[in-house]
């Protein structure tokens, strides 16, 4: 079977990014399926070419999937008004692919939105299967988060979200919130399969990683990191505001590593300079290699976000299953499906939004309790290896995608 594959923000594991559809294009490789996958530049991706563009466009072969990328230039700093116009483009170019190349099944992923509009044309001009993936609930998260507020342009993204489930032979939902979220638009739940995002346990094996810490963190110091996007959906500031907390109470052996890049990261560093915040270190994206070094010497992950309840269920962050894929405890700060796990599994600590007390306690709880700590994270690594690995994950997808059967 040719799948093609529309993801706007593709990236191999050279980039500093999530590597989800990299990971399922080569398990459809795998079961003997071509793929050709559409995408658009992205400033933490990286797809493997380095060919010059051609009218906007270049094509080639990395890793055995065929790509072509789009010459649209993003980055999570981009203003609404530039990040819109550059999904649309990405959009207006993936038609074009839709309709005009050979395939027999039409896969999308978000975000964002738009990134169904191919999907839907190859559906009903093209009548090819088409296959829709769910990473966020649009417009539900973008409303509530206050980020666009304009009921016309809410209305038109409702009116694509409903086109898109309904136009999708079936849909791939990455958290149970977001399979409701489908179903509340009127999908059937034979429609829907729950594959959450995985764990890559051999890039996070610390027998193929070299452990290292950025500098300004002792070996000595407890050090939680996160590693993801810099931006007003991961509420960075209750980090700082538990920076703030540790500096109260002469905590100087706990550092916090914020590795990344976004819109926000400026501003949170001119914030932790101005107070003084030592605890907190800030450093670049990196690639998956030098991430999982990073995390073979760190003591904890931080799985945050800002405080919108569509969060709670409706989210299936990439670097969760990283920390649990390194063996990291995380700790979690809102409620819902992942404390939930966390909960359950006893792998680390969830507390409430917005408690920066709450969130300095376990913190000091994790520093003066070692041993506690490497028992929470052999849980995270048991977990991550029994209920999420990608190696199995994958399987599911491929048969869901391919024969619309759970394997």
């Amino acid at each position: 079977m040719h799948i093609i594959y529309f993801h706007q923000h593709f990236s191999t594991p050279q980039g500093a990014t999530g590597i989800r559809s990299y990971e399922m294009a080569r398990a459809l490789l795998r079961e003997g399926n071509k793929v050709t996958m559409v995408c658009g530049s992205y400033a933490a991706g990286e797809t493997g070419l380095d060919g010059p563009f051609v009218k906007g466009c270049r094509r080639g072969v990395s890793d055995g999937i065929d790509i072509v990328e789009f010459d649209l230039s993003y980055q999570n700093g981009d203003r609404l008004l530039k990040r819109s116009y550059t999904f649309l483009k990405y959009a207006l170019g993936s038609v074009k692919i839709a309709l005009r190349e050979p395939y027999d099944i039409a896969f999308a992923t978000t975000t964002p939105l738009t990134a169904g509009i191919p999907g839907i044309v190859a559906r009903w001009l093209r009548r090819k299967p088409f296959v829709f993936e769910v990473r966020d609930l649009w417009p539900e998260l973008p409303r509530e988060m206050g980020v666009i507020k304009n009921p016309i342009v809410l209305g038109m993204l409702s009116v694509l979200e409903w086109c898109s489930y309904r136009s999708a032979h079936r849909c791939v939902a990455l958290s149970p919130g977001i399979a409701t979220g489908i179903q509340k638009r009127g999908v059937k739940p034979e429609k829907i399969a729950l594959v959450p995002n995985g764990c890559d346990i051999g890039i996070f094996n610390d027998d193929v990683t070299a452990p290292w810490r950025p500098e300004g963190v002792k070996d000595s110091d407890l050090m939680a990191v996160f590693t993801g996007t810099h931006g007003l959906a991961n509420g960075l500031d209750a980090v700082l505001d538990v920076a703030e907390v540790l500096k109260r109470r002469g905590r100087d052996d706990i550092r916090l590593v914020l590795v990344g890049d976004g819109k926000l990261k400026s501003a949170l560093m001119s914030r932790a300079e101005r107070q003084h915040l030592d605890a907190v270190v800030f450093h670049s994206p990196v690639n998956k290699t030098r991430l999982a070094g990073l995390m073979a010497s760190a003591d904890l992950g931080l799985q945050c976000l800002a405080n919108v309840p569509a969060f709670y269920f409706g989210t299936s962050p990439n670097k969760f299953f990283d920390y649990i894929a390194a063996g990291l405890p995380v700790l979690n700060n809102y409620p819902g499906w992942l404390a939930g796990i966390i909960k359950d599994n006893d792998c680390g600590f969830s507390v409430a939004p917005e408690d920066a007390e709450a969130f300095a306690n376990a913190l000091e709880y994790a520093a003066d309790n070692p041993e506690a700590l490497r028992v929470k994270g052999a849980n995270a690594a048991a977990l991550a290896k029994k209920e999420f690995d990608r190696a199995n994950l994958s399987k599911i997808w491929v048969a869901w995608v391919i024969e619309g059967k759970v394997a």
